[in-house]
């Protein structure tokens, strides 16, 4: 039983003036036995709540930053009209800081033997899966003075997605890609390059790319033209290790490199190629693989929502044997992961020259924009030392970048918001020049 303000407001004035006038325990009972008597019926008059029946449904998926509702329907197949209140309750980062109460919490009135639905609009600030708590429901009775409480398990999940920020950024990429695709040979000169179409010969062209062949056919002059190379491998390995936990700015590395991949598999399935994922600390994490190009961004958007970075180090070497063996041919490999100088000296370089000997190799890392501005900070003594560190630490990771690229390793270091186009920028050169 729970009891309401209303009771203890009419229990406080009718003691107030018993209490005043004629204090005595013959007064107290007189004001509350009727009270008593009153709350008890007003309980049993109250509809049960274990009787009652719930059902969910709605949005089973929703971007980060959007909105989803969760629809809730309320059974009451007992004999008495249901008034109560309802928590719906979910995981704090379903909602904004303080909005939680209001958006958690319903009344609802529902007629004997009806039902009734409600709406639970969420807006979540983190990835991953969102699970319902329990449903907590307070019946009153038609008095208001008393109530019946119970709790019931609904079960339901919200898978909260990737924002893909950086999707703004594909119609450039495209406009890019098209203009790749009519491009003659002596502008795509390089291994790989295929085959595209004849057309007719215009002032400027080439004379190497006429076909002598076919203008003698059509008795005019032809020219051929090419196409960046298509169906090629990429493999997405995303480092989930502990470098991927820190953050830059307000998000954590690895949810920058997810978006980068995402706008990266957009760009490369347009582009006729195959893409895979996979996700790699000291253990798969995740993979996608041998997907079809209609459904191959929303497998990996799914299986990149639950991803988080795990505190430990990250096995290179199982790391590029798992690589390995999802990339059987020559394929393009695509690392993002980080450019500190120790987990890259002892881990990746020992086993770079295993990759680089089969594929193509491009590693993307996320930089700090903050480390410029403190390099470019003066004014006092802290300040100084501050750009000191700063520049300390930039020469460290470009040392680290000329490490891997004489390896053969193409190199992107960007801040949050630049690595997914600068990343699309790097393998639109790599399928220009005929590296894939």
């Amino acid at each position: 039983m729970a009891l309401t303000g209303r009771t203890a407001l009419i229990a406080a004035l009718g003691s107030l003036p018993v209490g005043i006038l004629a204090p005595s325990w013959t007064g107290m009972l007189a004001v509350n036995a009727p009270l008593s008597l009153a709350i008890l019926c007003d309980y049993a008059l109250a509809a049960p709540v274990r009787t009652l029946r719930f059902t969910r449904s709605g949005d089973t998926s929703v971007r980060l930053g959007d909105r989803a509702e969760v629809g809730l329907t309320i059974s009451n197949p007992s004999g008495r009209r249901l008034r109560a209140q309802l928590r719906d309750a979910w995981p704090p980062s379903s909602w904004a800081a303080g909005t939680d109460q209001a958006a958690s919490r319903h009344k609802v009135v529902v007629p004997a033997g009806e039902r009734r639905r409600l709406s639970t609009v969420l807006r979540p600030t983190r990835r991953g899966d969102r699970h319902a708590e329990e449903l907590t429901i307070r019946s009153y009775g038609p008095l208001g003075l008393a109530a019946r409480q119970g709790r019931h398990h609904v079960p339901w999940t919200v898978r909260v997605l990737p924002p893909f920020a950086s999707r703004k950024h594909l119609p450039s990429r495209l406009a890019r890609l098209r203009e790749l695709d009519g491009r003659t040979s002596a502008l795509m000169r390089g291994q790989g390059t295929e085959f595209d179409s004849l057309r007719d010969y215009v002032a400027g062209d080439d004379t190497r790319s006429i076909d002598w062949r076919a203008s003698a056919r059509r008795n005019t002059v032809a020219v051929r033209t090419w196409r960046p190379e298509r169906d090629r491998h990429i493999l997405l390995v995303l480092d989930t290790g502990r470098t991927s936990a820190g953050r830059v700015g307000d998000v954590p590395r690895l949810d920058a490199s997810m978006d980068a991949a995402l706008l990266l598999t957009a760009l490369a399935s347009r582009a006729g190629d195959r893409v895979d994922l996979l996700a790699y600390d000291r253990r798969v994490r995740a993979r996608v693989q041998g997907r079809a190009a209609a459904e191959r961004l929303p497998a990996m958007v799914d299986a990149l929502a639950p991803l988080e970075p795990e505190l430990v180090e990250t096995d290179a070497r199982g790391l590029s044997a798992t690589a390995l063996r999802s990339a059987p041919r020559r394929s393009l490999i695509v690392l993002l992961t980080s450019l500190e100088a120790a987990p890259v000296e002892e881990g990746l370089l020992p086993v770079l020259p295993q990759l680089t000997q089969r594929h193509t190799v491009l590693v993307a890392s996320v930089s700090d924009p903050h480390v410029g501005e403190m390099s470019a900070a003066r004014g006092d003594a802290g300040s100084v030392y501050a750009a000191a560190a700063a520049a300390q630490e930039q020469a460290q990771r470009s040392r680290t970048a000329d490490q891997l690229r004489r390896h053969g390793v193409t190199v992107v270091d960007a801040a949050p918001d630049a690595l997914a186009p600068a990343l699309a920028d790097a393998y639109l050169a790599l399928k220009a020049a005929g590296r894939l």
